[in-house]
């Protein structure tokens, strides 16, 4: 196999800026851009650029507005007014940009490859008694091929049953997660990965850690673990549902019961205290 090309810094950012564009979300008036960015990178890119990241979040945040400035500017023909004047504008966040660089540990990963992740909130419409929704939009570029795909989430209405609280912390802070699904996963996701509750954390934890399965009937909680390096219940480990057999993997289906109320430790990483609400 030939010689992988690392990722340099302008690799990175075009692949920001290529998400971005990717990423757009039309409405009436306005254009909404993505303003989450993650960055999966070969440990080895990281490892090498770890000491100009800032500089390199400095001037993707730069290339980022200067995109915005170029898809906001009037073509010629727009100009001279032998083409319609669009009134939708592409918005910069009012709280800037935020990017943000994590280890790739895919098994197929390889240096010079880069995935980004993003994030767009879309405003909730109350008038259908539905939540905000989150646009997911993934791109990479690995061994050279580009892909993108985009997924929409929908967030629980505000009067929305919360069946379980989840508190933790993670790079991001402290934060509190509501429960308001009979399933969810919990886990850093990434490529072809889609968490509920995504966990800004070390490599440890994996992409789908665990999935928390509620029981509409009884109201009770499951836990099934999905990682490598596995998951405690109160300090106990929980045996694990996936089998590995060479390169192979199989579900086994395996689960434990939650207590009402419990600490859930992932890769002895990430702590998640799990509280069950009773109606």
């Amino acid at each position: 196999m030939a010689a992988q090309t690392p990722a340099t810094g302008r690799d990175i950012i075009q692949e920001l800026v290529r998400n971005l564009r990717d990423g757009l979300e039309p409405l009436q008036y306005s254009i909404l851009p993505p303003t989450v960015f993650r960055v999966y990178l070969h440990p080895d890119d990281l490892a090498r650029l770890r000491g100009i990241l800032p500089r390199i979040i400095d001037e993707a945040r730069r290339a980022l507005d200067n995109e915005v400035a170029a898809l906001n500017k009037e073509s010629l023909a727009q100009k001279l007014h032998v083409a319609p004047k669009s009134e939708a504008k592409v918005e910069v966040p009012p709280s800037g940009w935020t990017v943000q660089f994590l280890e790739n540990t895919d098994d197929d990963t390889h240096p010079g490859d880069i995935v980004v992740d993003s994030e767009l909130a879309l405003p909730s419409k109350p008038d259908y008694g539905t939540g905000a929704m989150t646009k997911r939009i993934a791109t990479s570029k690995l061994r050279g091929e580009t892909r993108s795909t985009q997924r929409y989430e929908q967030a629980a209405a505000a009067d929305a049953a919360v069946f379980a609280t989840i508190d933790y912390e993670d790079q991001t802070g402290r934060q509190t997660y509501r429960v308001t699904k009979d399933q969810i996963v919990i886990g850093r996701g990434g490529r072809e990965y889609w968490t509920d509750l995504t966990l800004n954390t070390l490599p440890d934890v994996s992409r789908e850690h665990i999935r928390l399965r509620r029981d509409p009937a009884s109201g009770k909680f499951y836990l099934k673990d999905l990682s490598r390096l596995g998951t405690t219940i109160d300090g106990k480990k929980v045996p694990s549902s996936i089998e590995y057999t060479g390169s192979e993997k199989r579900d086994k289906n395996l689960e434990v019961e939650l207590p009402d109320s419990a600490e859930i430790g992932l890769a002895d990483v990430v702590t998640l205290r799990f509280v069950a609400l009773k109606s």
